[in-house]
Parts: structure tokens; sequence; C-alpha cells
């Protein structure tokens, strides 16, 4: 499960709008009548690479007896107990309401972690329509329009920091999940079945015999995993019937809940643009990753085939060119085990956390080797560097021009700390802050 995001707040104040903003799309109908929405909406959106589950909710008051009404806020409330993160949502222009100090109080209450935004707020020379709202008790105000998007960057970097854990983060801690992702044909389950020596999952030369992820419990070498079986990921343009529209996207889900992806490539088939989008939404969720190219039994003796194997994934999969690769049969069981030495590899890597004196020490030496490019006027400078999250290892390095950070020196700065700690395995972010501060590295 992904961090869920709840809105909320009095009809009409613009949270439908938001979630439009944030889920870029047209879900949620908005409109100036209040009470359009009613139920729960909800939308998966990757923010930064992070993702998360965003849910819209009717506006909440307290209209008398109205029974419709008191369903509204029974929608309201239930969608608050499941949120990591509530955003409640005031009209700036409006001012305080009485209805925003009772949803405060019910906010208060729930002991969830609360962003007060003052919405319809176009730019920094209305921000003092927020201070009314200090009144709330709540730590702080952001400014935001959520139809011409003023704040909404910022807010969003407040929303993905120190997000709470997530049930499946929680979940069987000592399990390392793979996720066993492909196109549809490409072995998925007869190499679990392989691993696990017995037919615990439906195997046919079929396209699309698999439906649902499978989560299969799974020990070797004194090591506890959780393998996920999921159905073929095809073309969008493929996707025809309704089920196999909800098995890709479970398919896609379970990239949210594993730590690395075993994306299985077919030695006879060859490379194609689908294997290449899978590694994408991998890499979009910042999951590690071990490229398994399946069926070599069947292309091993031919050089001429194995050499086009290998320049296509040089060629196609660049853009992941960190993770590792097994050659293996799912069908013969050549080199089937061998695969855990690359999971254990990259899981590894993926969880490995570096103490903070040791970062800053790192990216001064880096700094002094290769000084930023001058961009402008002014100057880059560096302030300070930390590592917040691990899975995938996440550097936030705080500077006061984070605008002035060239893209190819950021590519610099990430294959030096792949080397230097000893990180080439597993994807890296690394995040540029602006940051007050007079010392620098």
């Amino acid at each position: 499960m992904t961090a869920t995001i709840v809105i909320v707040g009095r009809p009409n104040v613009g949270k439908s709008t938001l979630f439009n903003r944030l889920s870029r799309s047209r879900n949620a109908l908005v409109d100036n009548i209040p009470g359009i929405t009613r139920d729960r909406l909800y939308a998966s959106i990757i923010h930064d690479g992070v993702p998360l589950t965003l849910v819209d909710t009717g506006g909440f008051e307290d209209l008398g007896q109205d029974p419709l009404l008191e369903k509204v806020k029974d929608q309201v409330q239930i969608a608050i107990e499941e949120a990591d993160k509530v955003l409640f949502m005031v009209d700036g222009r409006q001012g305080l309401m009485p209805g925003d100090e009772e949803l405060a109080d019910v906010l208060r209450r729930s002991r969830k972690r609360v962003l007060l935004l003052a919405n319809k707020i176009d730019g920094p020379e209305l921000d003092h329509l927020m201070h009314d709202f200090h009144r709330l008790g709540l730590e702080s105000v952001y400014p935001v329009s959520a139809a011409h998007g003023y704040g909404i960057r910022s807010l969003m970097q407040e929303v993905i920091e120190n997000l709470p854990e997530t049930e499946t983060e929680k979940q069987d801690p000592a399990h390392i999940r793979v996720a066993v992702l492909g196109r549809p044909n490409a072995g998925k389950s007869s190499l679990i079945n392989r691993i696990l020596g017995l037919d615990r999952l439906v195997v046919s030369e079929l396209p699309g015999t698999t439906r649902d992820a499978v989560d299969t419990p799974f020990s070797y070498r004194d090591k506890d995993y959780l393998l996920i079986d999921t159905a073929g990921i095809r073309r969008k343009a493929r996707v025809k019937q309704k089920i196999e529209k909800f098995s890709m996207i479970k398919a896609l889900k379970s990239l949210d809940r594993c730590h690395v992806a075993a994306i299985l490539l077919d030695a006879a088939e060859g490379v194609s643009e689908q294997d290449a989008r899978i590694c994408g939404y991998a890499l979009e969720r910042g999951r590690g990753v071990v490229l398994v190219v399946n069926k070599w039994d069947l292309i091993k003796d031919d050089t001429r085939k194995s050499e086009g194997i290998d320049n296509a994934i040089d060629r196609q999969l660049q853009f992941i060119s960190f993770a590792p690769r097994i050659n293996l049969s799912a069908l013969t069981g050549h080199r089937v085990m061998k695969l855990f030495d690359k999971i254990n590899l990259v899981y590894d890597q993926f969880s490995r956390r570096i103490s903070t004196s040791s970062v800053n020490t790192a990216i001064q030496k880096m700094i002094e080797k290769h000084p930023p490019p001058r961009i402008g006027r002014g100057r880059l400078k560096f302030l300070y560097a930390t590592q917040p999250r691990i899975r995938p290892p996440t550097f936030v390095v705080f500077v006061n021009r984070p605008d002035m950070v060239h893209f190819s020196y950021e590519r610099f700065l990430v294959n030096q700390l792949r080397a230097h700690f000893q990180l080439e395995f597993t994807p890296i972010k690394l995040k540029f802050k602006k940051r007050n501060r007079k010392n620098m590295l």
C-alpha cells in the first residue's frame, strides 16, 4: 500500500480542483454549486518518485438533520481514519468560517498529520489573507491556488517529507519482497514454480494465464522472501478485456509493494519497447531491478542471437544500466537459484543507510574535485547534505540556489555517490533544496 493523502474541507473551497490538478485528471466534478462531490474519489499519483494514493472527499458541514449530508460527513470521517496525511483546505478569500473550526476540531482529535491549505490565494501579494487561519491552532498554513497552481510544488514537497511507514512497509520486515514482472508468456510463473520446486502457479503457453498478483513466501539460505507473481503487462493498445485492465493495474501496483523487481526478458523474442516500458515503470517507482533473461537455453549456442540480446539491452535499457543481469532458463533450471545472489546484492544496496557526516565529507570532496559550473549571476553554494530515506537511497543536498544546479552536474554527483558508497546496483535519488545557512560544506 502507498501512503494515503486525503483532501478535506467545507463545500466549495476547491478540494476537487486540487484533486484534479494533482491527479492530472478531470475525475472529480467541479462546479460553483456546493456539494457536488459526495463519495470519496481515489487516484494513484507519483510525485518525485514517491507513489501516493490521493482521496477527494465531500464538503464537510453541519446543516441540520439532512440525512444525505450526514452520510457525506460519515464518508469524510472514514477517509480521515484511512489517511497518512490530511490536506485541510479552507477558502483564503472567504476567511475563517464556523465550519472550518468544527472540522479543525475533528482533525485535532484524529491525531493525524495535517497540512492547512489557504486556497484561492493566487500570488504572494495575497499571502496576508492566510494569517487569520492561524487561530485554528494547526502548525503551518500554506497559501495555494488549486486553480492556478500557485504554491502547489512547495506544498507537495511537504506532503512527501517524513511520510509515516505504510502497512506494506511494516508487514513482514524480514521478508525481501520480489515482484516478478514481464510481458505475457515471458515465463514468470514457470520461474516461480522452478524456484519453489512445485506447480504452485498455473502455467500455460497461452499468454495471460495469470490474472492476479499471487504472493508466495519462500526461504532460501536462511533468508526469507515474498515472491509476487503478476499478470503479463501488455501495451495499452492491446488491453481490450476489462479483466485484463484490472490485471495490468494489479501488476503495476505490485511495484509499489516490492523491494526488488525481477523483470523477465524473453531471450527468444529479444528486447522490445514494452520491456523498456516495464523497466521504466520500475524506475519511476524507485524500485531495485534485476534483469532476468529467460529461455537462455534456446539461444546460448547461437552467438549471433546472444550478442544481439547483449546489444539490445545496452541500447534500449541503457537508462537502467545500474541493474544487474542474469541469464537463466526456468524450463531447465539452469542458473535459476543464482538469481537470489543478484536479488540480495540489489536489496543490500537498496536498503543501505549512510551517516550524515560521511555524506557531507563525500560531497565536499566531490565539489573540490569538480566544482559546479557557473550558470548566470551569482555562485552556487553547497550548505550540507543528508540521507533522509532508504529504499532507494535518497540524498538531499541543501544549497542556496537549487535552480543553478545543472542536470549534468547532478548526474556527476549521482555517479560519484554510486562509486564512493558502492551503490552500483541500486537506483539513487538526489534532491536539491534551498536552505538559508551561513555555514557551507
